[in-house]
């Protein structure tokens, strides 16, 4: 075994356990919201899995970026069967292991590879424009400053290296490869544009800019593995158990809070004892009616906010964010995974009692932005993977009247007339049929 063989076995197990570290830090995060059943209808949570996740049904609502986004996505994909050549290469000193047992069907597979690439990187040059020439609306909200803006690029410029890496392999490989056999491999791309571009190098020259190829797809390659957990990009593994936890019950259907429920059934119970004290756990977590922080929310929340790719397809579509409010559901989902990093970080330093004196509801989302939301359910339909950022809204809300009592005038007194009158306007009951003594 040569050293470049032991250099790249170090790389790739550094690599992978450096990912899976930062992985286990993003479960166990997830793991800080409540409890929430998820297991019913497998079979139908299967279905919306490969109908949303795998099959992309819902990118088509914008067909240009519908398209560009499969480019990169089918190349991701069908590329991880060279990668799998690459690895048995790196660790064992190899030259295209599988070439010699598949003949055409690799010609055929390495020449897919290369025509998916070529359309990634037409993909990577348009989303490029997209975002920093074109500057679309969505990009250049306030939301998107700084670090996910930068973000984003970071991961199109790695894209752009990637596929320059395969071609000047490939590229090189085929000059060589017919340099000293006479043959061709037969890529699609390769094939011509290897000679067209190599043709007059020399072979000590073709060899190091052979390497040069191969080394710098496989290390842009673990880089992107060590830089995904702290990138939106994230989204290319959580968005498969997202969407198949994904709420499955009609889209205006709230969902009721257990201990509400609970005590209104004992006021509805003419056999209950009014004076009786509940049993309570004295180890189990105060009970709080909605949502402060991230820990009052479900695993489920959090996983989607780590989900969320930040496209802000739900910001573009919510009628309260194109009046001017100040609500963006795509900043929603933004602040809750940044809390809840800010939260792990602290309970992984000074335990379960960690308290910073802070708090997803005022530091991060501000009560106008809540109070904001129309509920329409636009950014729940608009999202590609299923997230849900009315759900939060809806008990970030709940936190502030049940809790605080806080609510707009508007609404209190739309509560108050409903106490009293039994309807949101201010007329007496008595008084609600006169209108068909006026018709």
């Amino acid at each position: 075994m040569e050293i470049s063989n032991i250099i790249f076995i170090l790389v790739l197990l550094g690599s992978g356990a450096f990912f899976a570290y930062n992985v286990r830090k993003i479960i166990a995060n997830i793991r800080l919201g409540r409890d929430e059943d998820r297991s019913d209808q497998k079979g139908l949570r299967w279905k919306t899995m490969i109908r949303v996740a795998l099959g992309q049904s819902k990118m088509t609502a914008r067909p240009v970026a519908a398209v560009l986004h499969l480019f990169i996505y089918a190349a991701f994909v069908i590329t991880q069967i060279e990668l799998i050549e690459i690895i048995v290469d790196g660790s064992f000193g190899t030259h295209r292991f599988f070439q010699p047992y598949l003949g055409g069907l690799y010609t055929f597979t390495i020449s897919l590879i290369e025509v998916l690439s070529f359309l990634a990187l037409i993909a990577t040059f348009a989303f490029l424009s997209r975002r920093n020439l074109l500057k679309l609306p969505r990009f250049t909200k306030s939301e998107m400053n700084g670090w996910p803006k930068l973000d984003g690029n970071i991961i199109l410029y790695l894209e752009f290296i990637l596929v320059m890496c395969i071609f000047t392999m490939n590229g090189t490989d085929e000059v060589m490869h017919r340099a000293l056999t006479g043959e061709s491999y037969g890529f699609v791309i390769s094939s011509w544009m290897g000679p067209l571009i190599f043709g007059d190098v020399s072979i000590d020259t073709l060899h190091v800019l052979e390497g040069i190829g191969w080394w710098g797809h496989i290390l842009v390659v673990f880089a992107f593995l060590c830089y995904l957990p702290y990138s939106k990009h994230l989204h290319i593994i959580w968005a498969f158990p997202n969407v198949y936890f994904s709420k499955l019950k009609p889209k205006g259907q709230f969902t009721n809070m257990e201990s509400v429920t609970n005590e209104v059934k004992l006021m509805m119970d003419p056999n209950a004892d009014p004076y009786a004290v509940p049993e309570v756990d004295p180890n189990a977590a105060p009970v709080r009616f909605g949502v402060k922080d991230v820990r009052d929310l479900t695993w489920v929340n959090i996983l989607n906010a780590y989900t969320c790719t930040e496209c802000g397809r739900c910001t573009s579509e919510c009628p309260a964010n194109m009046t001017g409010k100040k609500l963006s559901p795509r900043k929603i989902m933004m602040d809750v995974r940044d809390r809840v990093e800010e939260v792990g970080a602290g309970i992984r330093k000074e335990g379960e009692k960690f308290d910073d004196g802070k708090s997803l509801l005022g530091d991060f989302i501000t009560e106008e932005e809540i109070w904001a939301c129309t509920s329409c359910n636009a950014c729940v339909q608009a999202c590609p993977v299923n997230i849900d950022p009315l759900e939060i809204i809806m008990d970030l809300r709940r936190y502030l009247v049940m809790e605080e009592s806080k609510m707009p005038s508007e609404l209190a007194t739309m509560n108050t007339n409903i106490e009293n009158n039994q309807a949101p306007w201010q007329f007496s009951p008595t008084d609600r049929l006169n209108w068909k003594d006026e018709a």
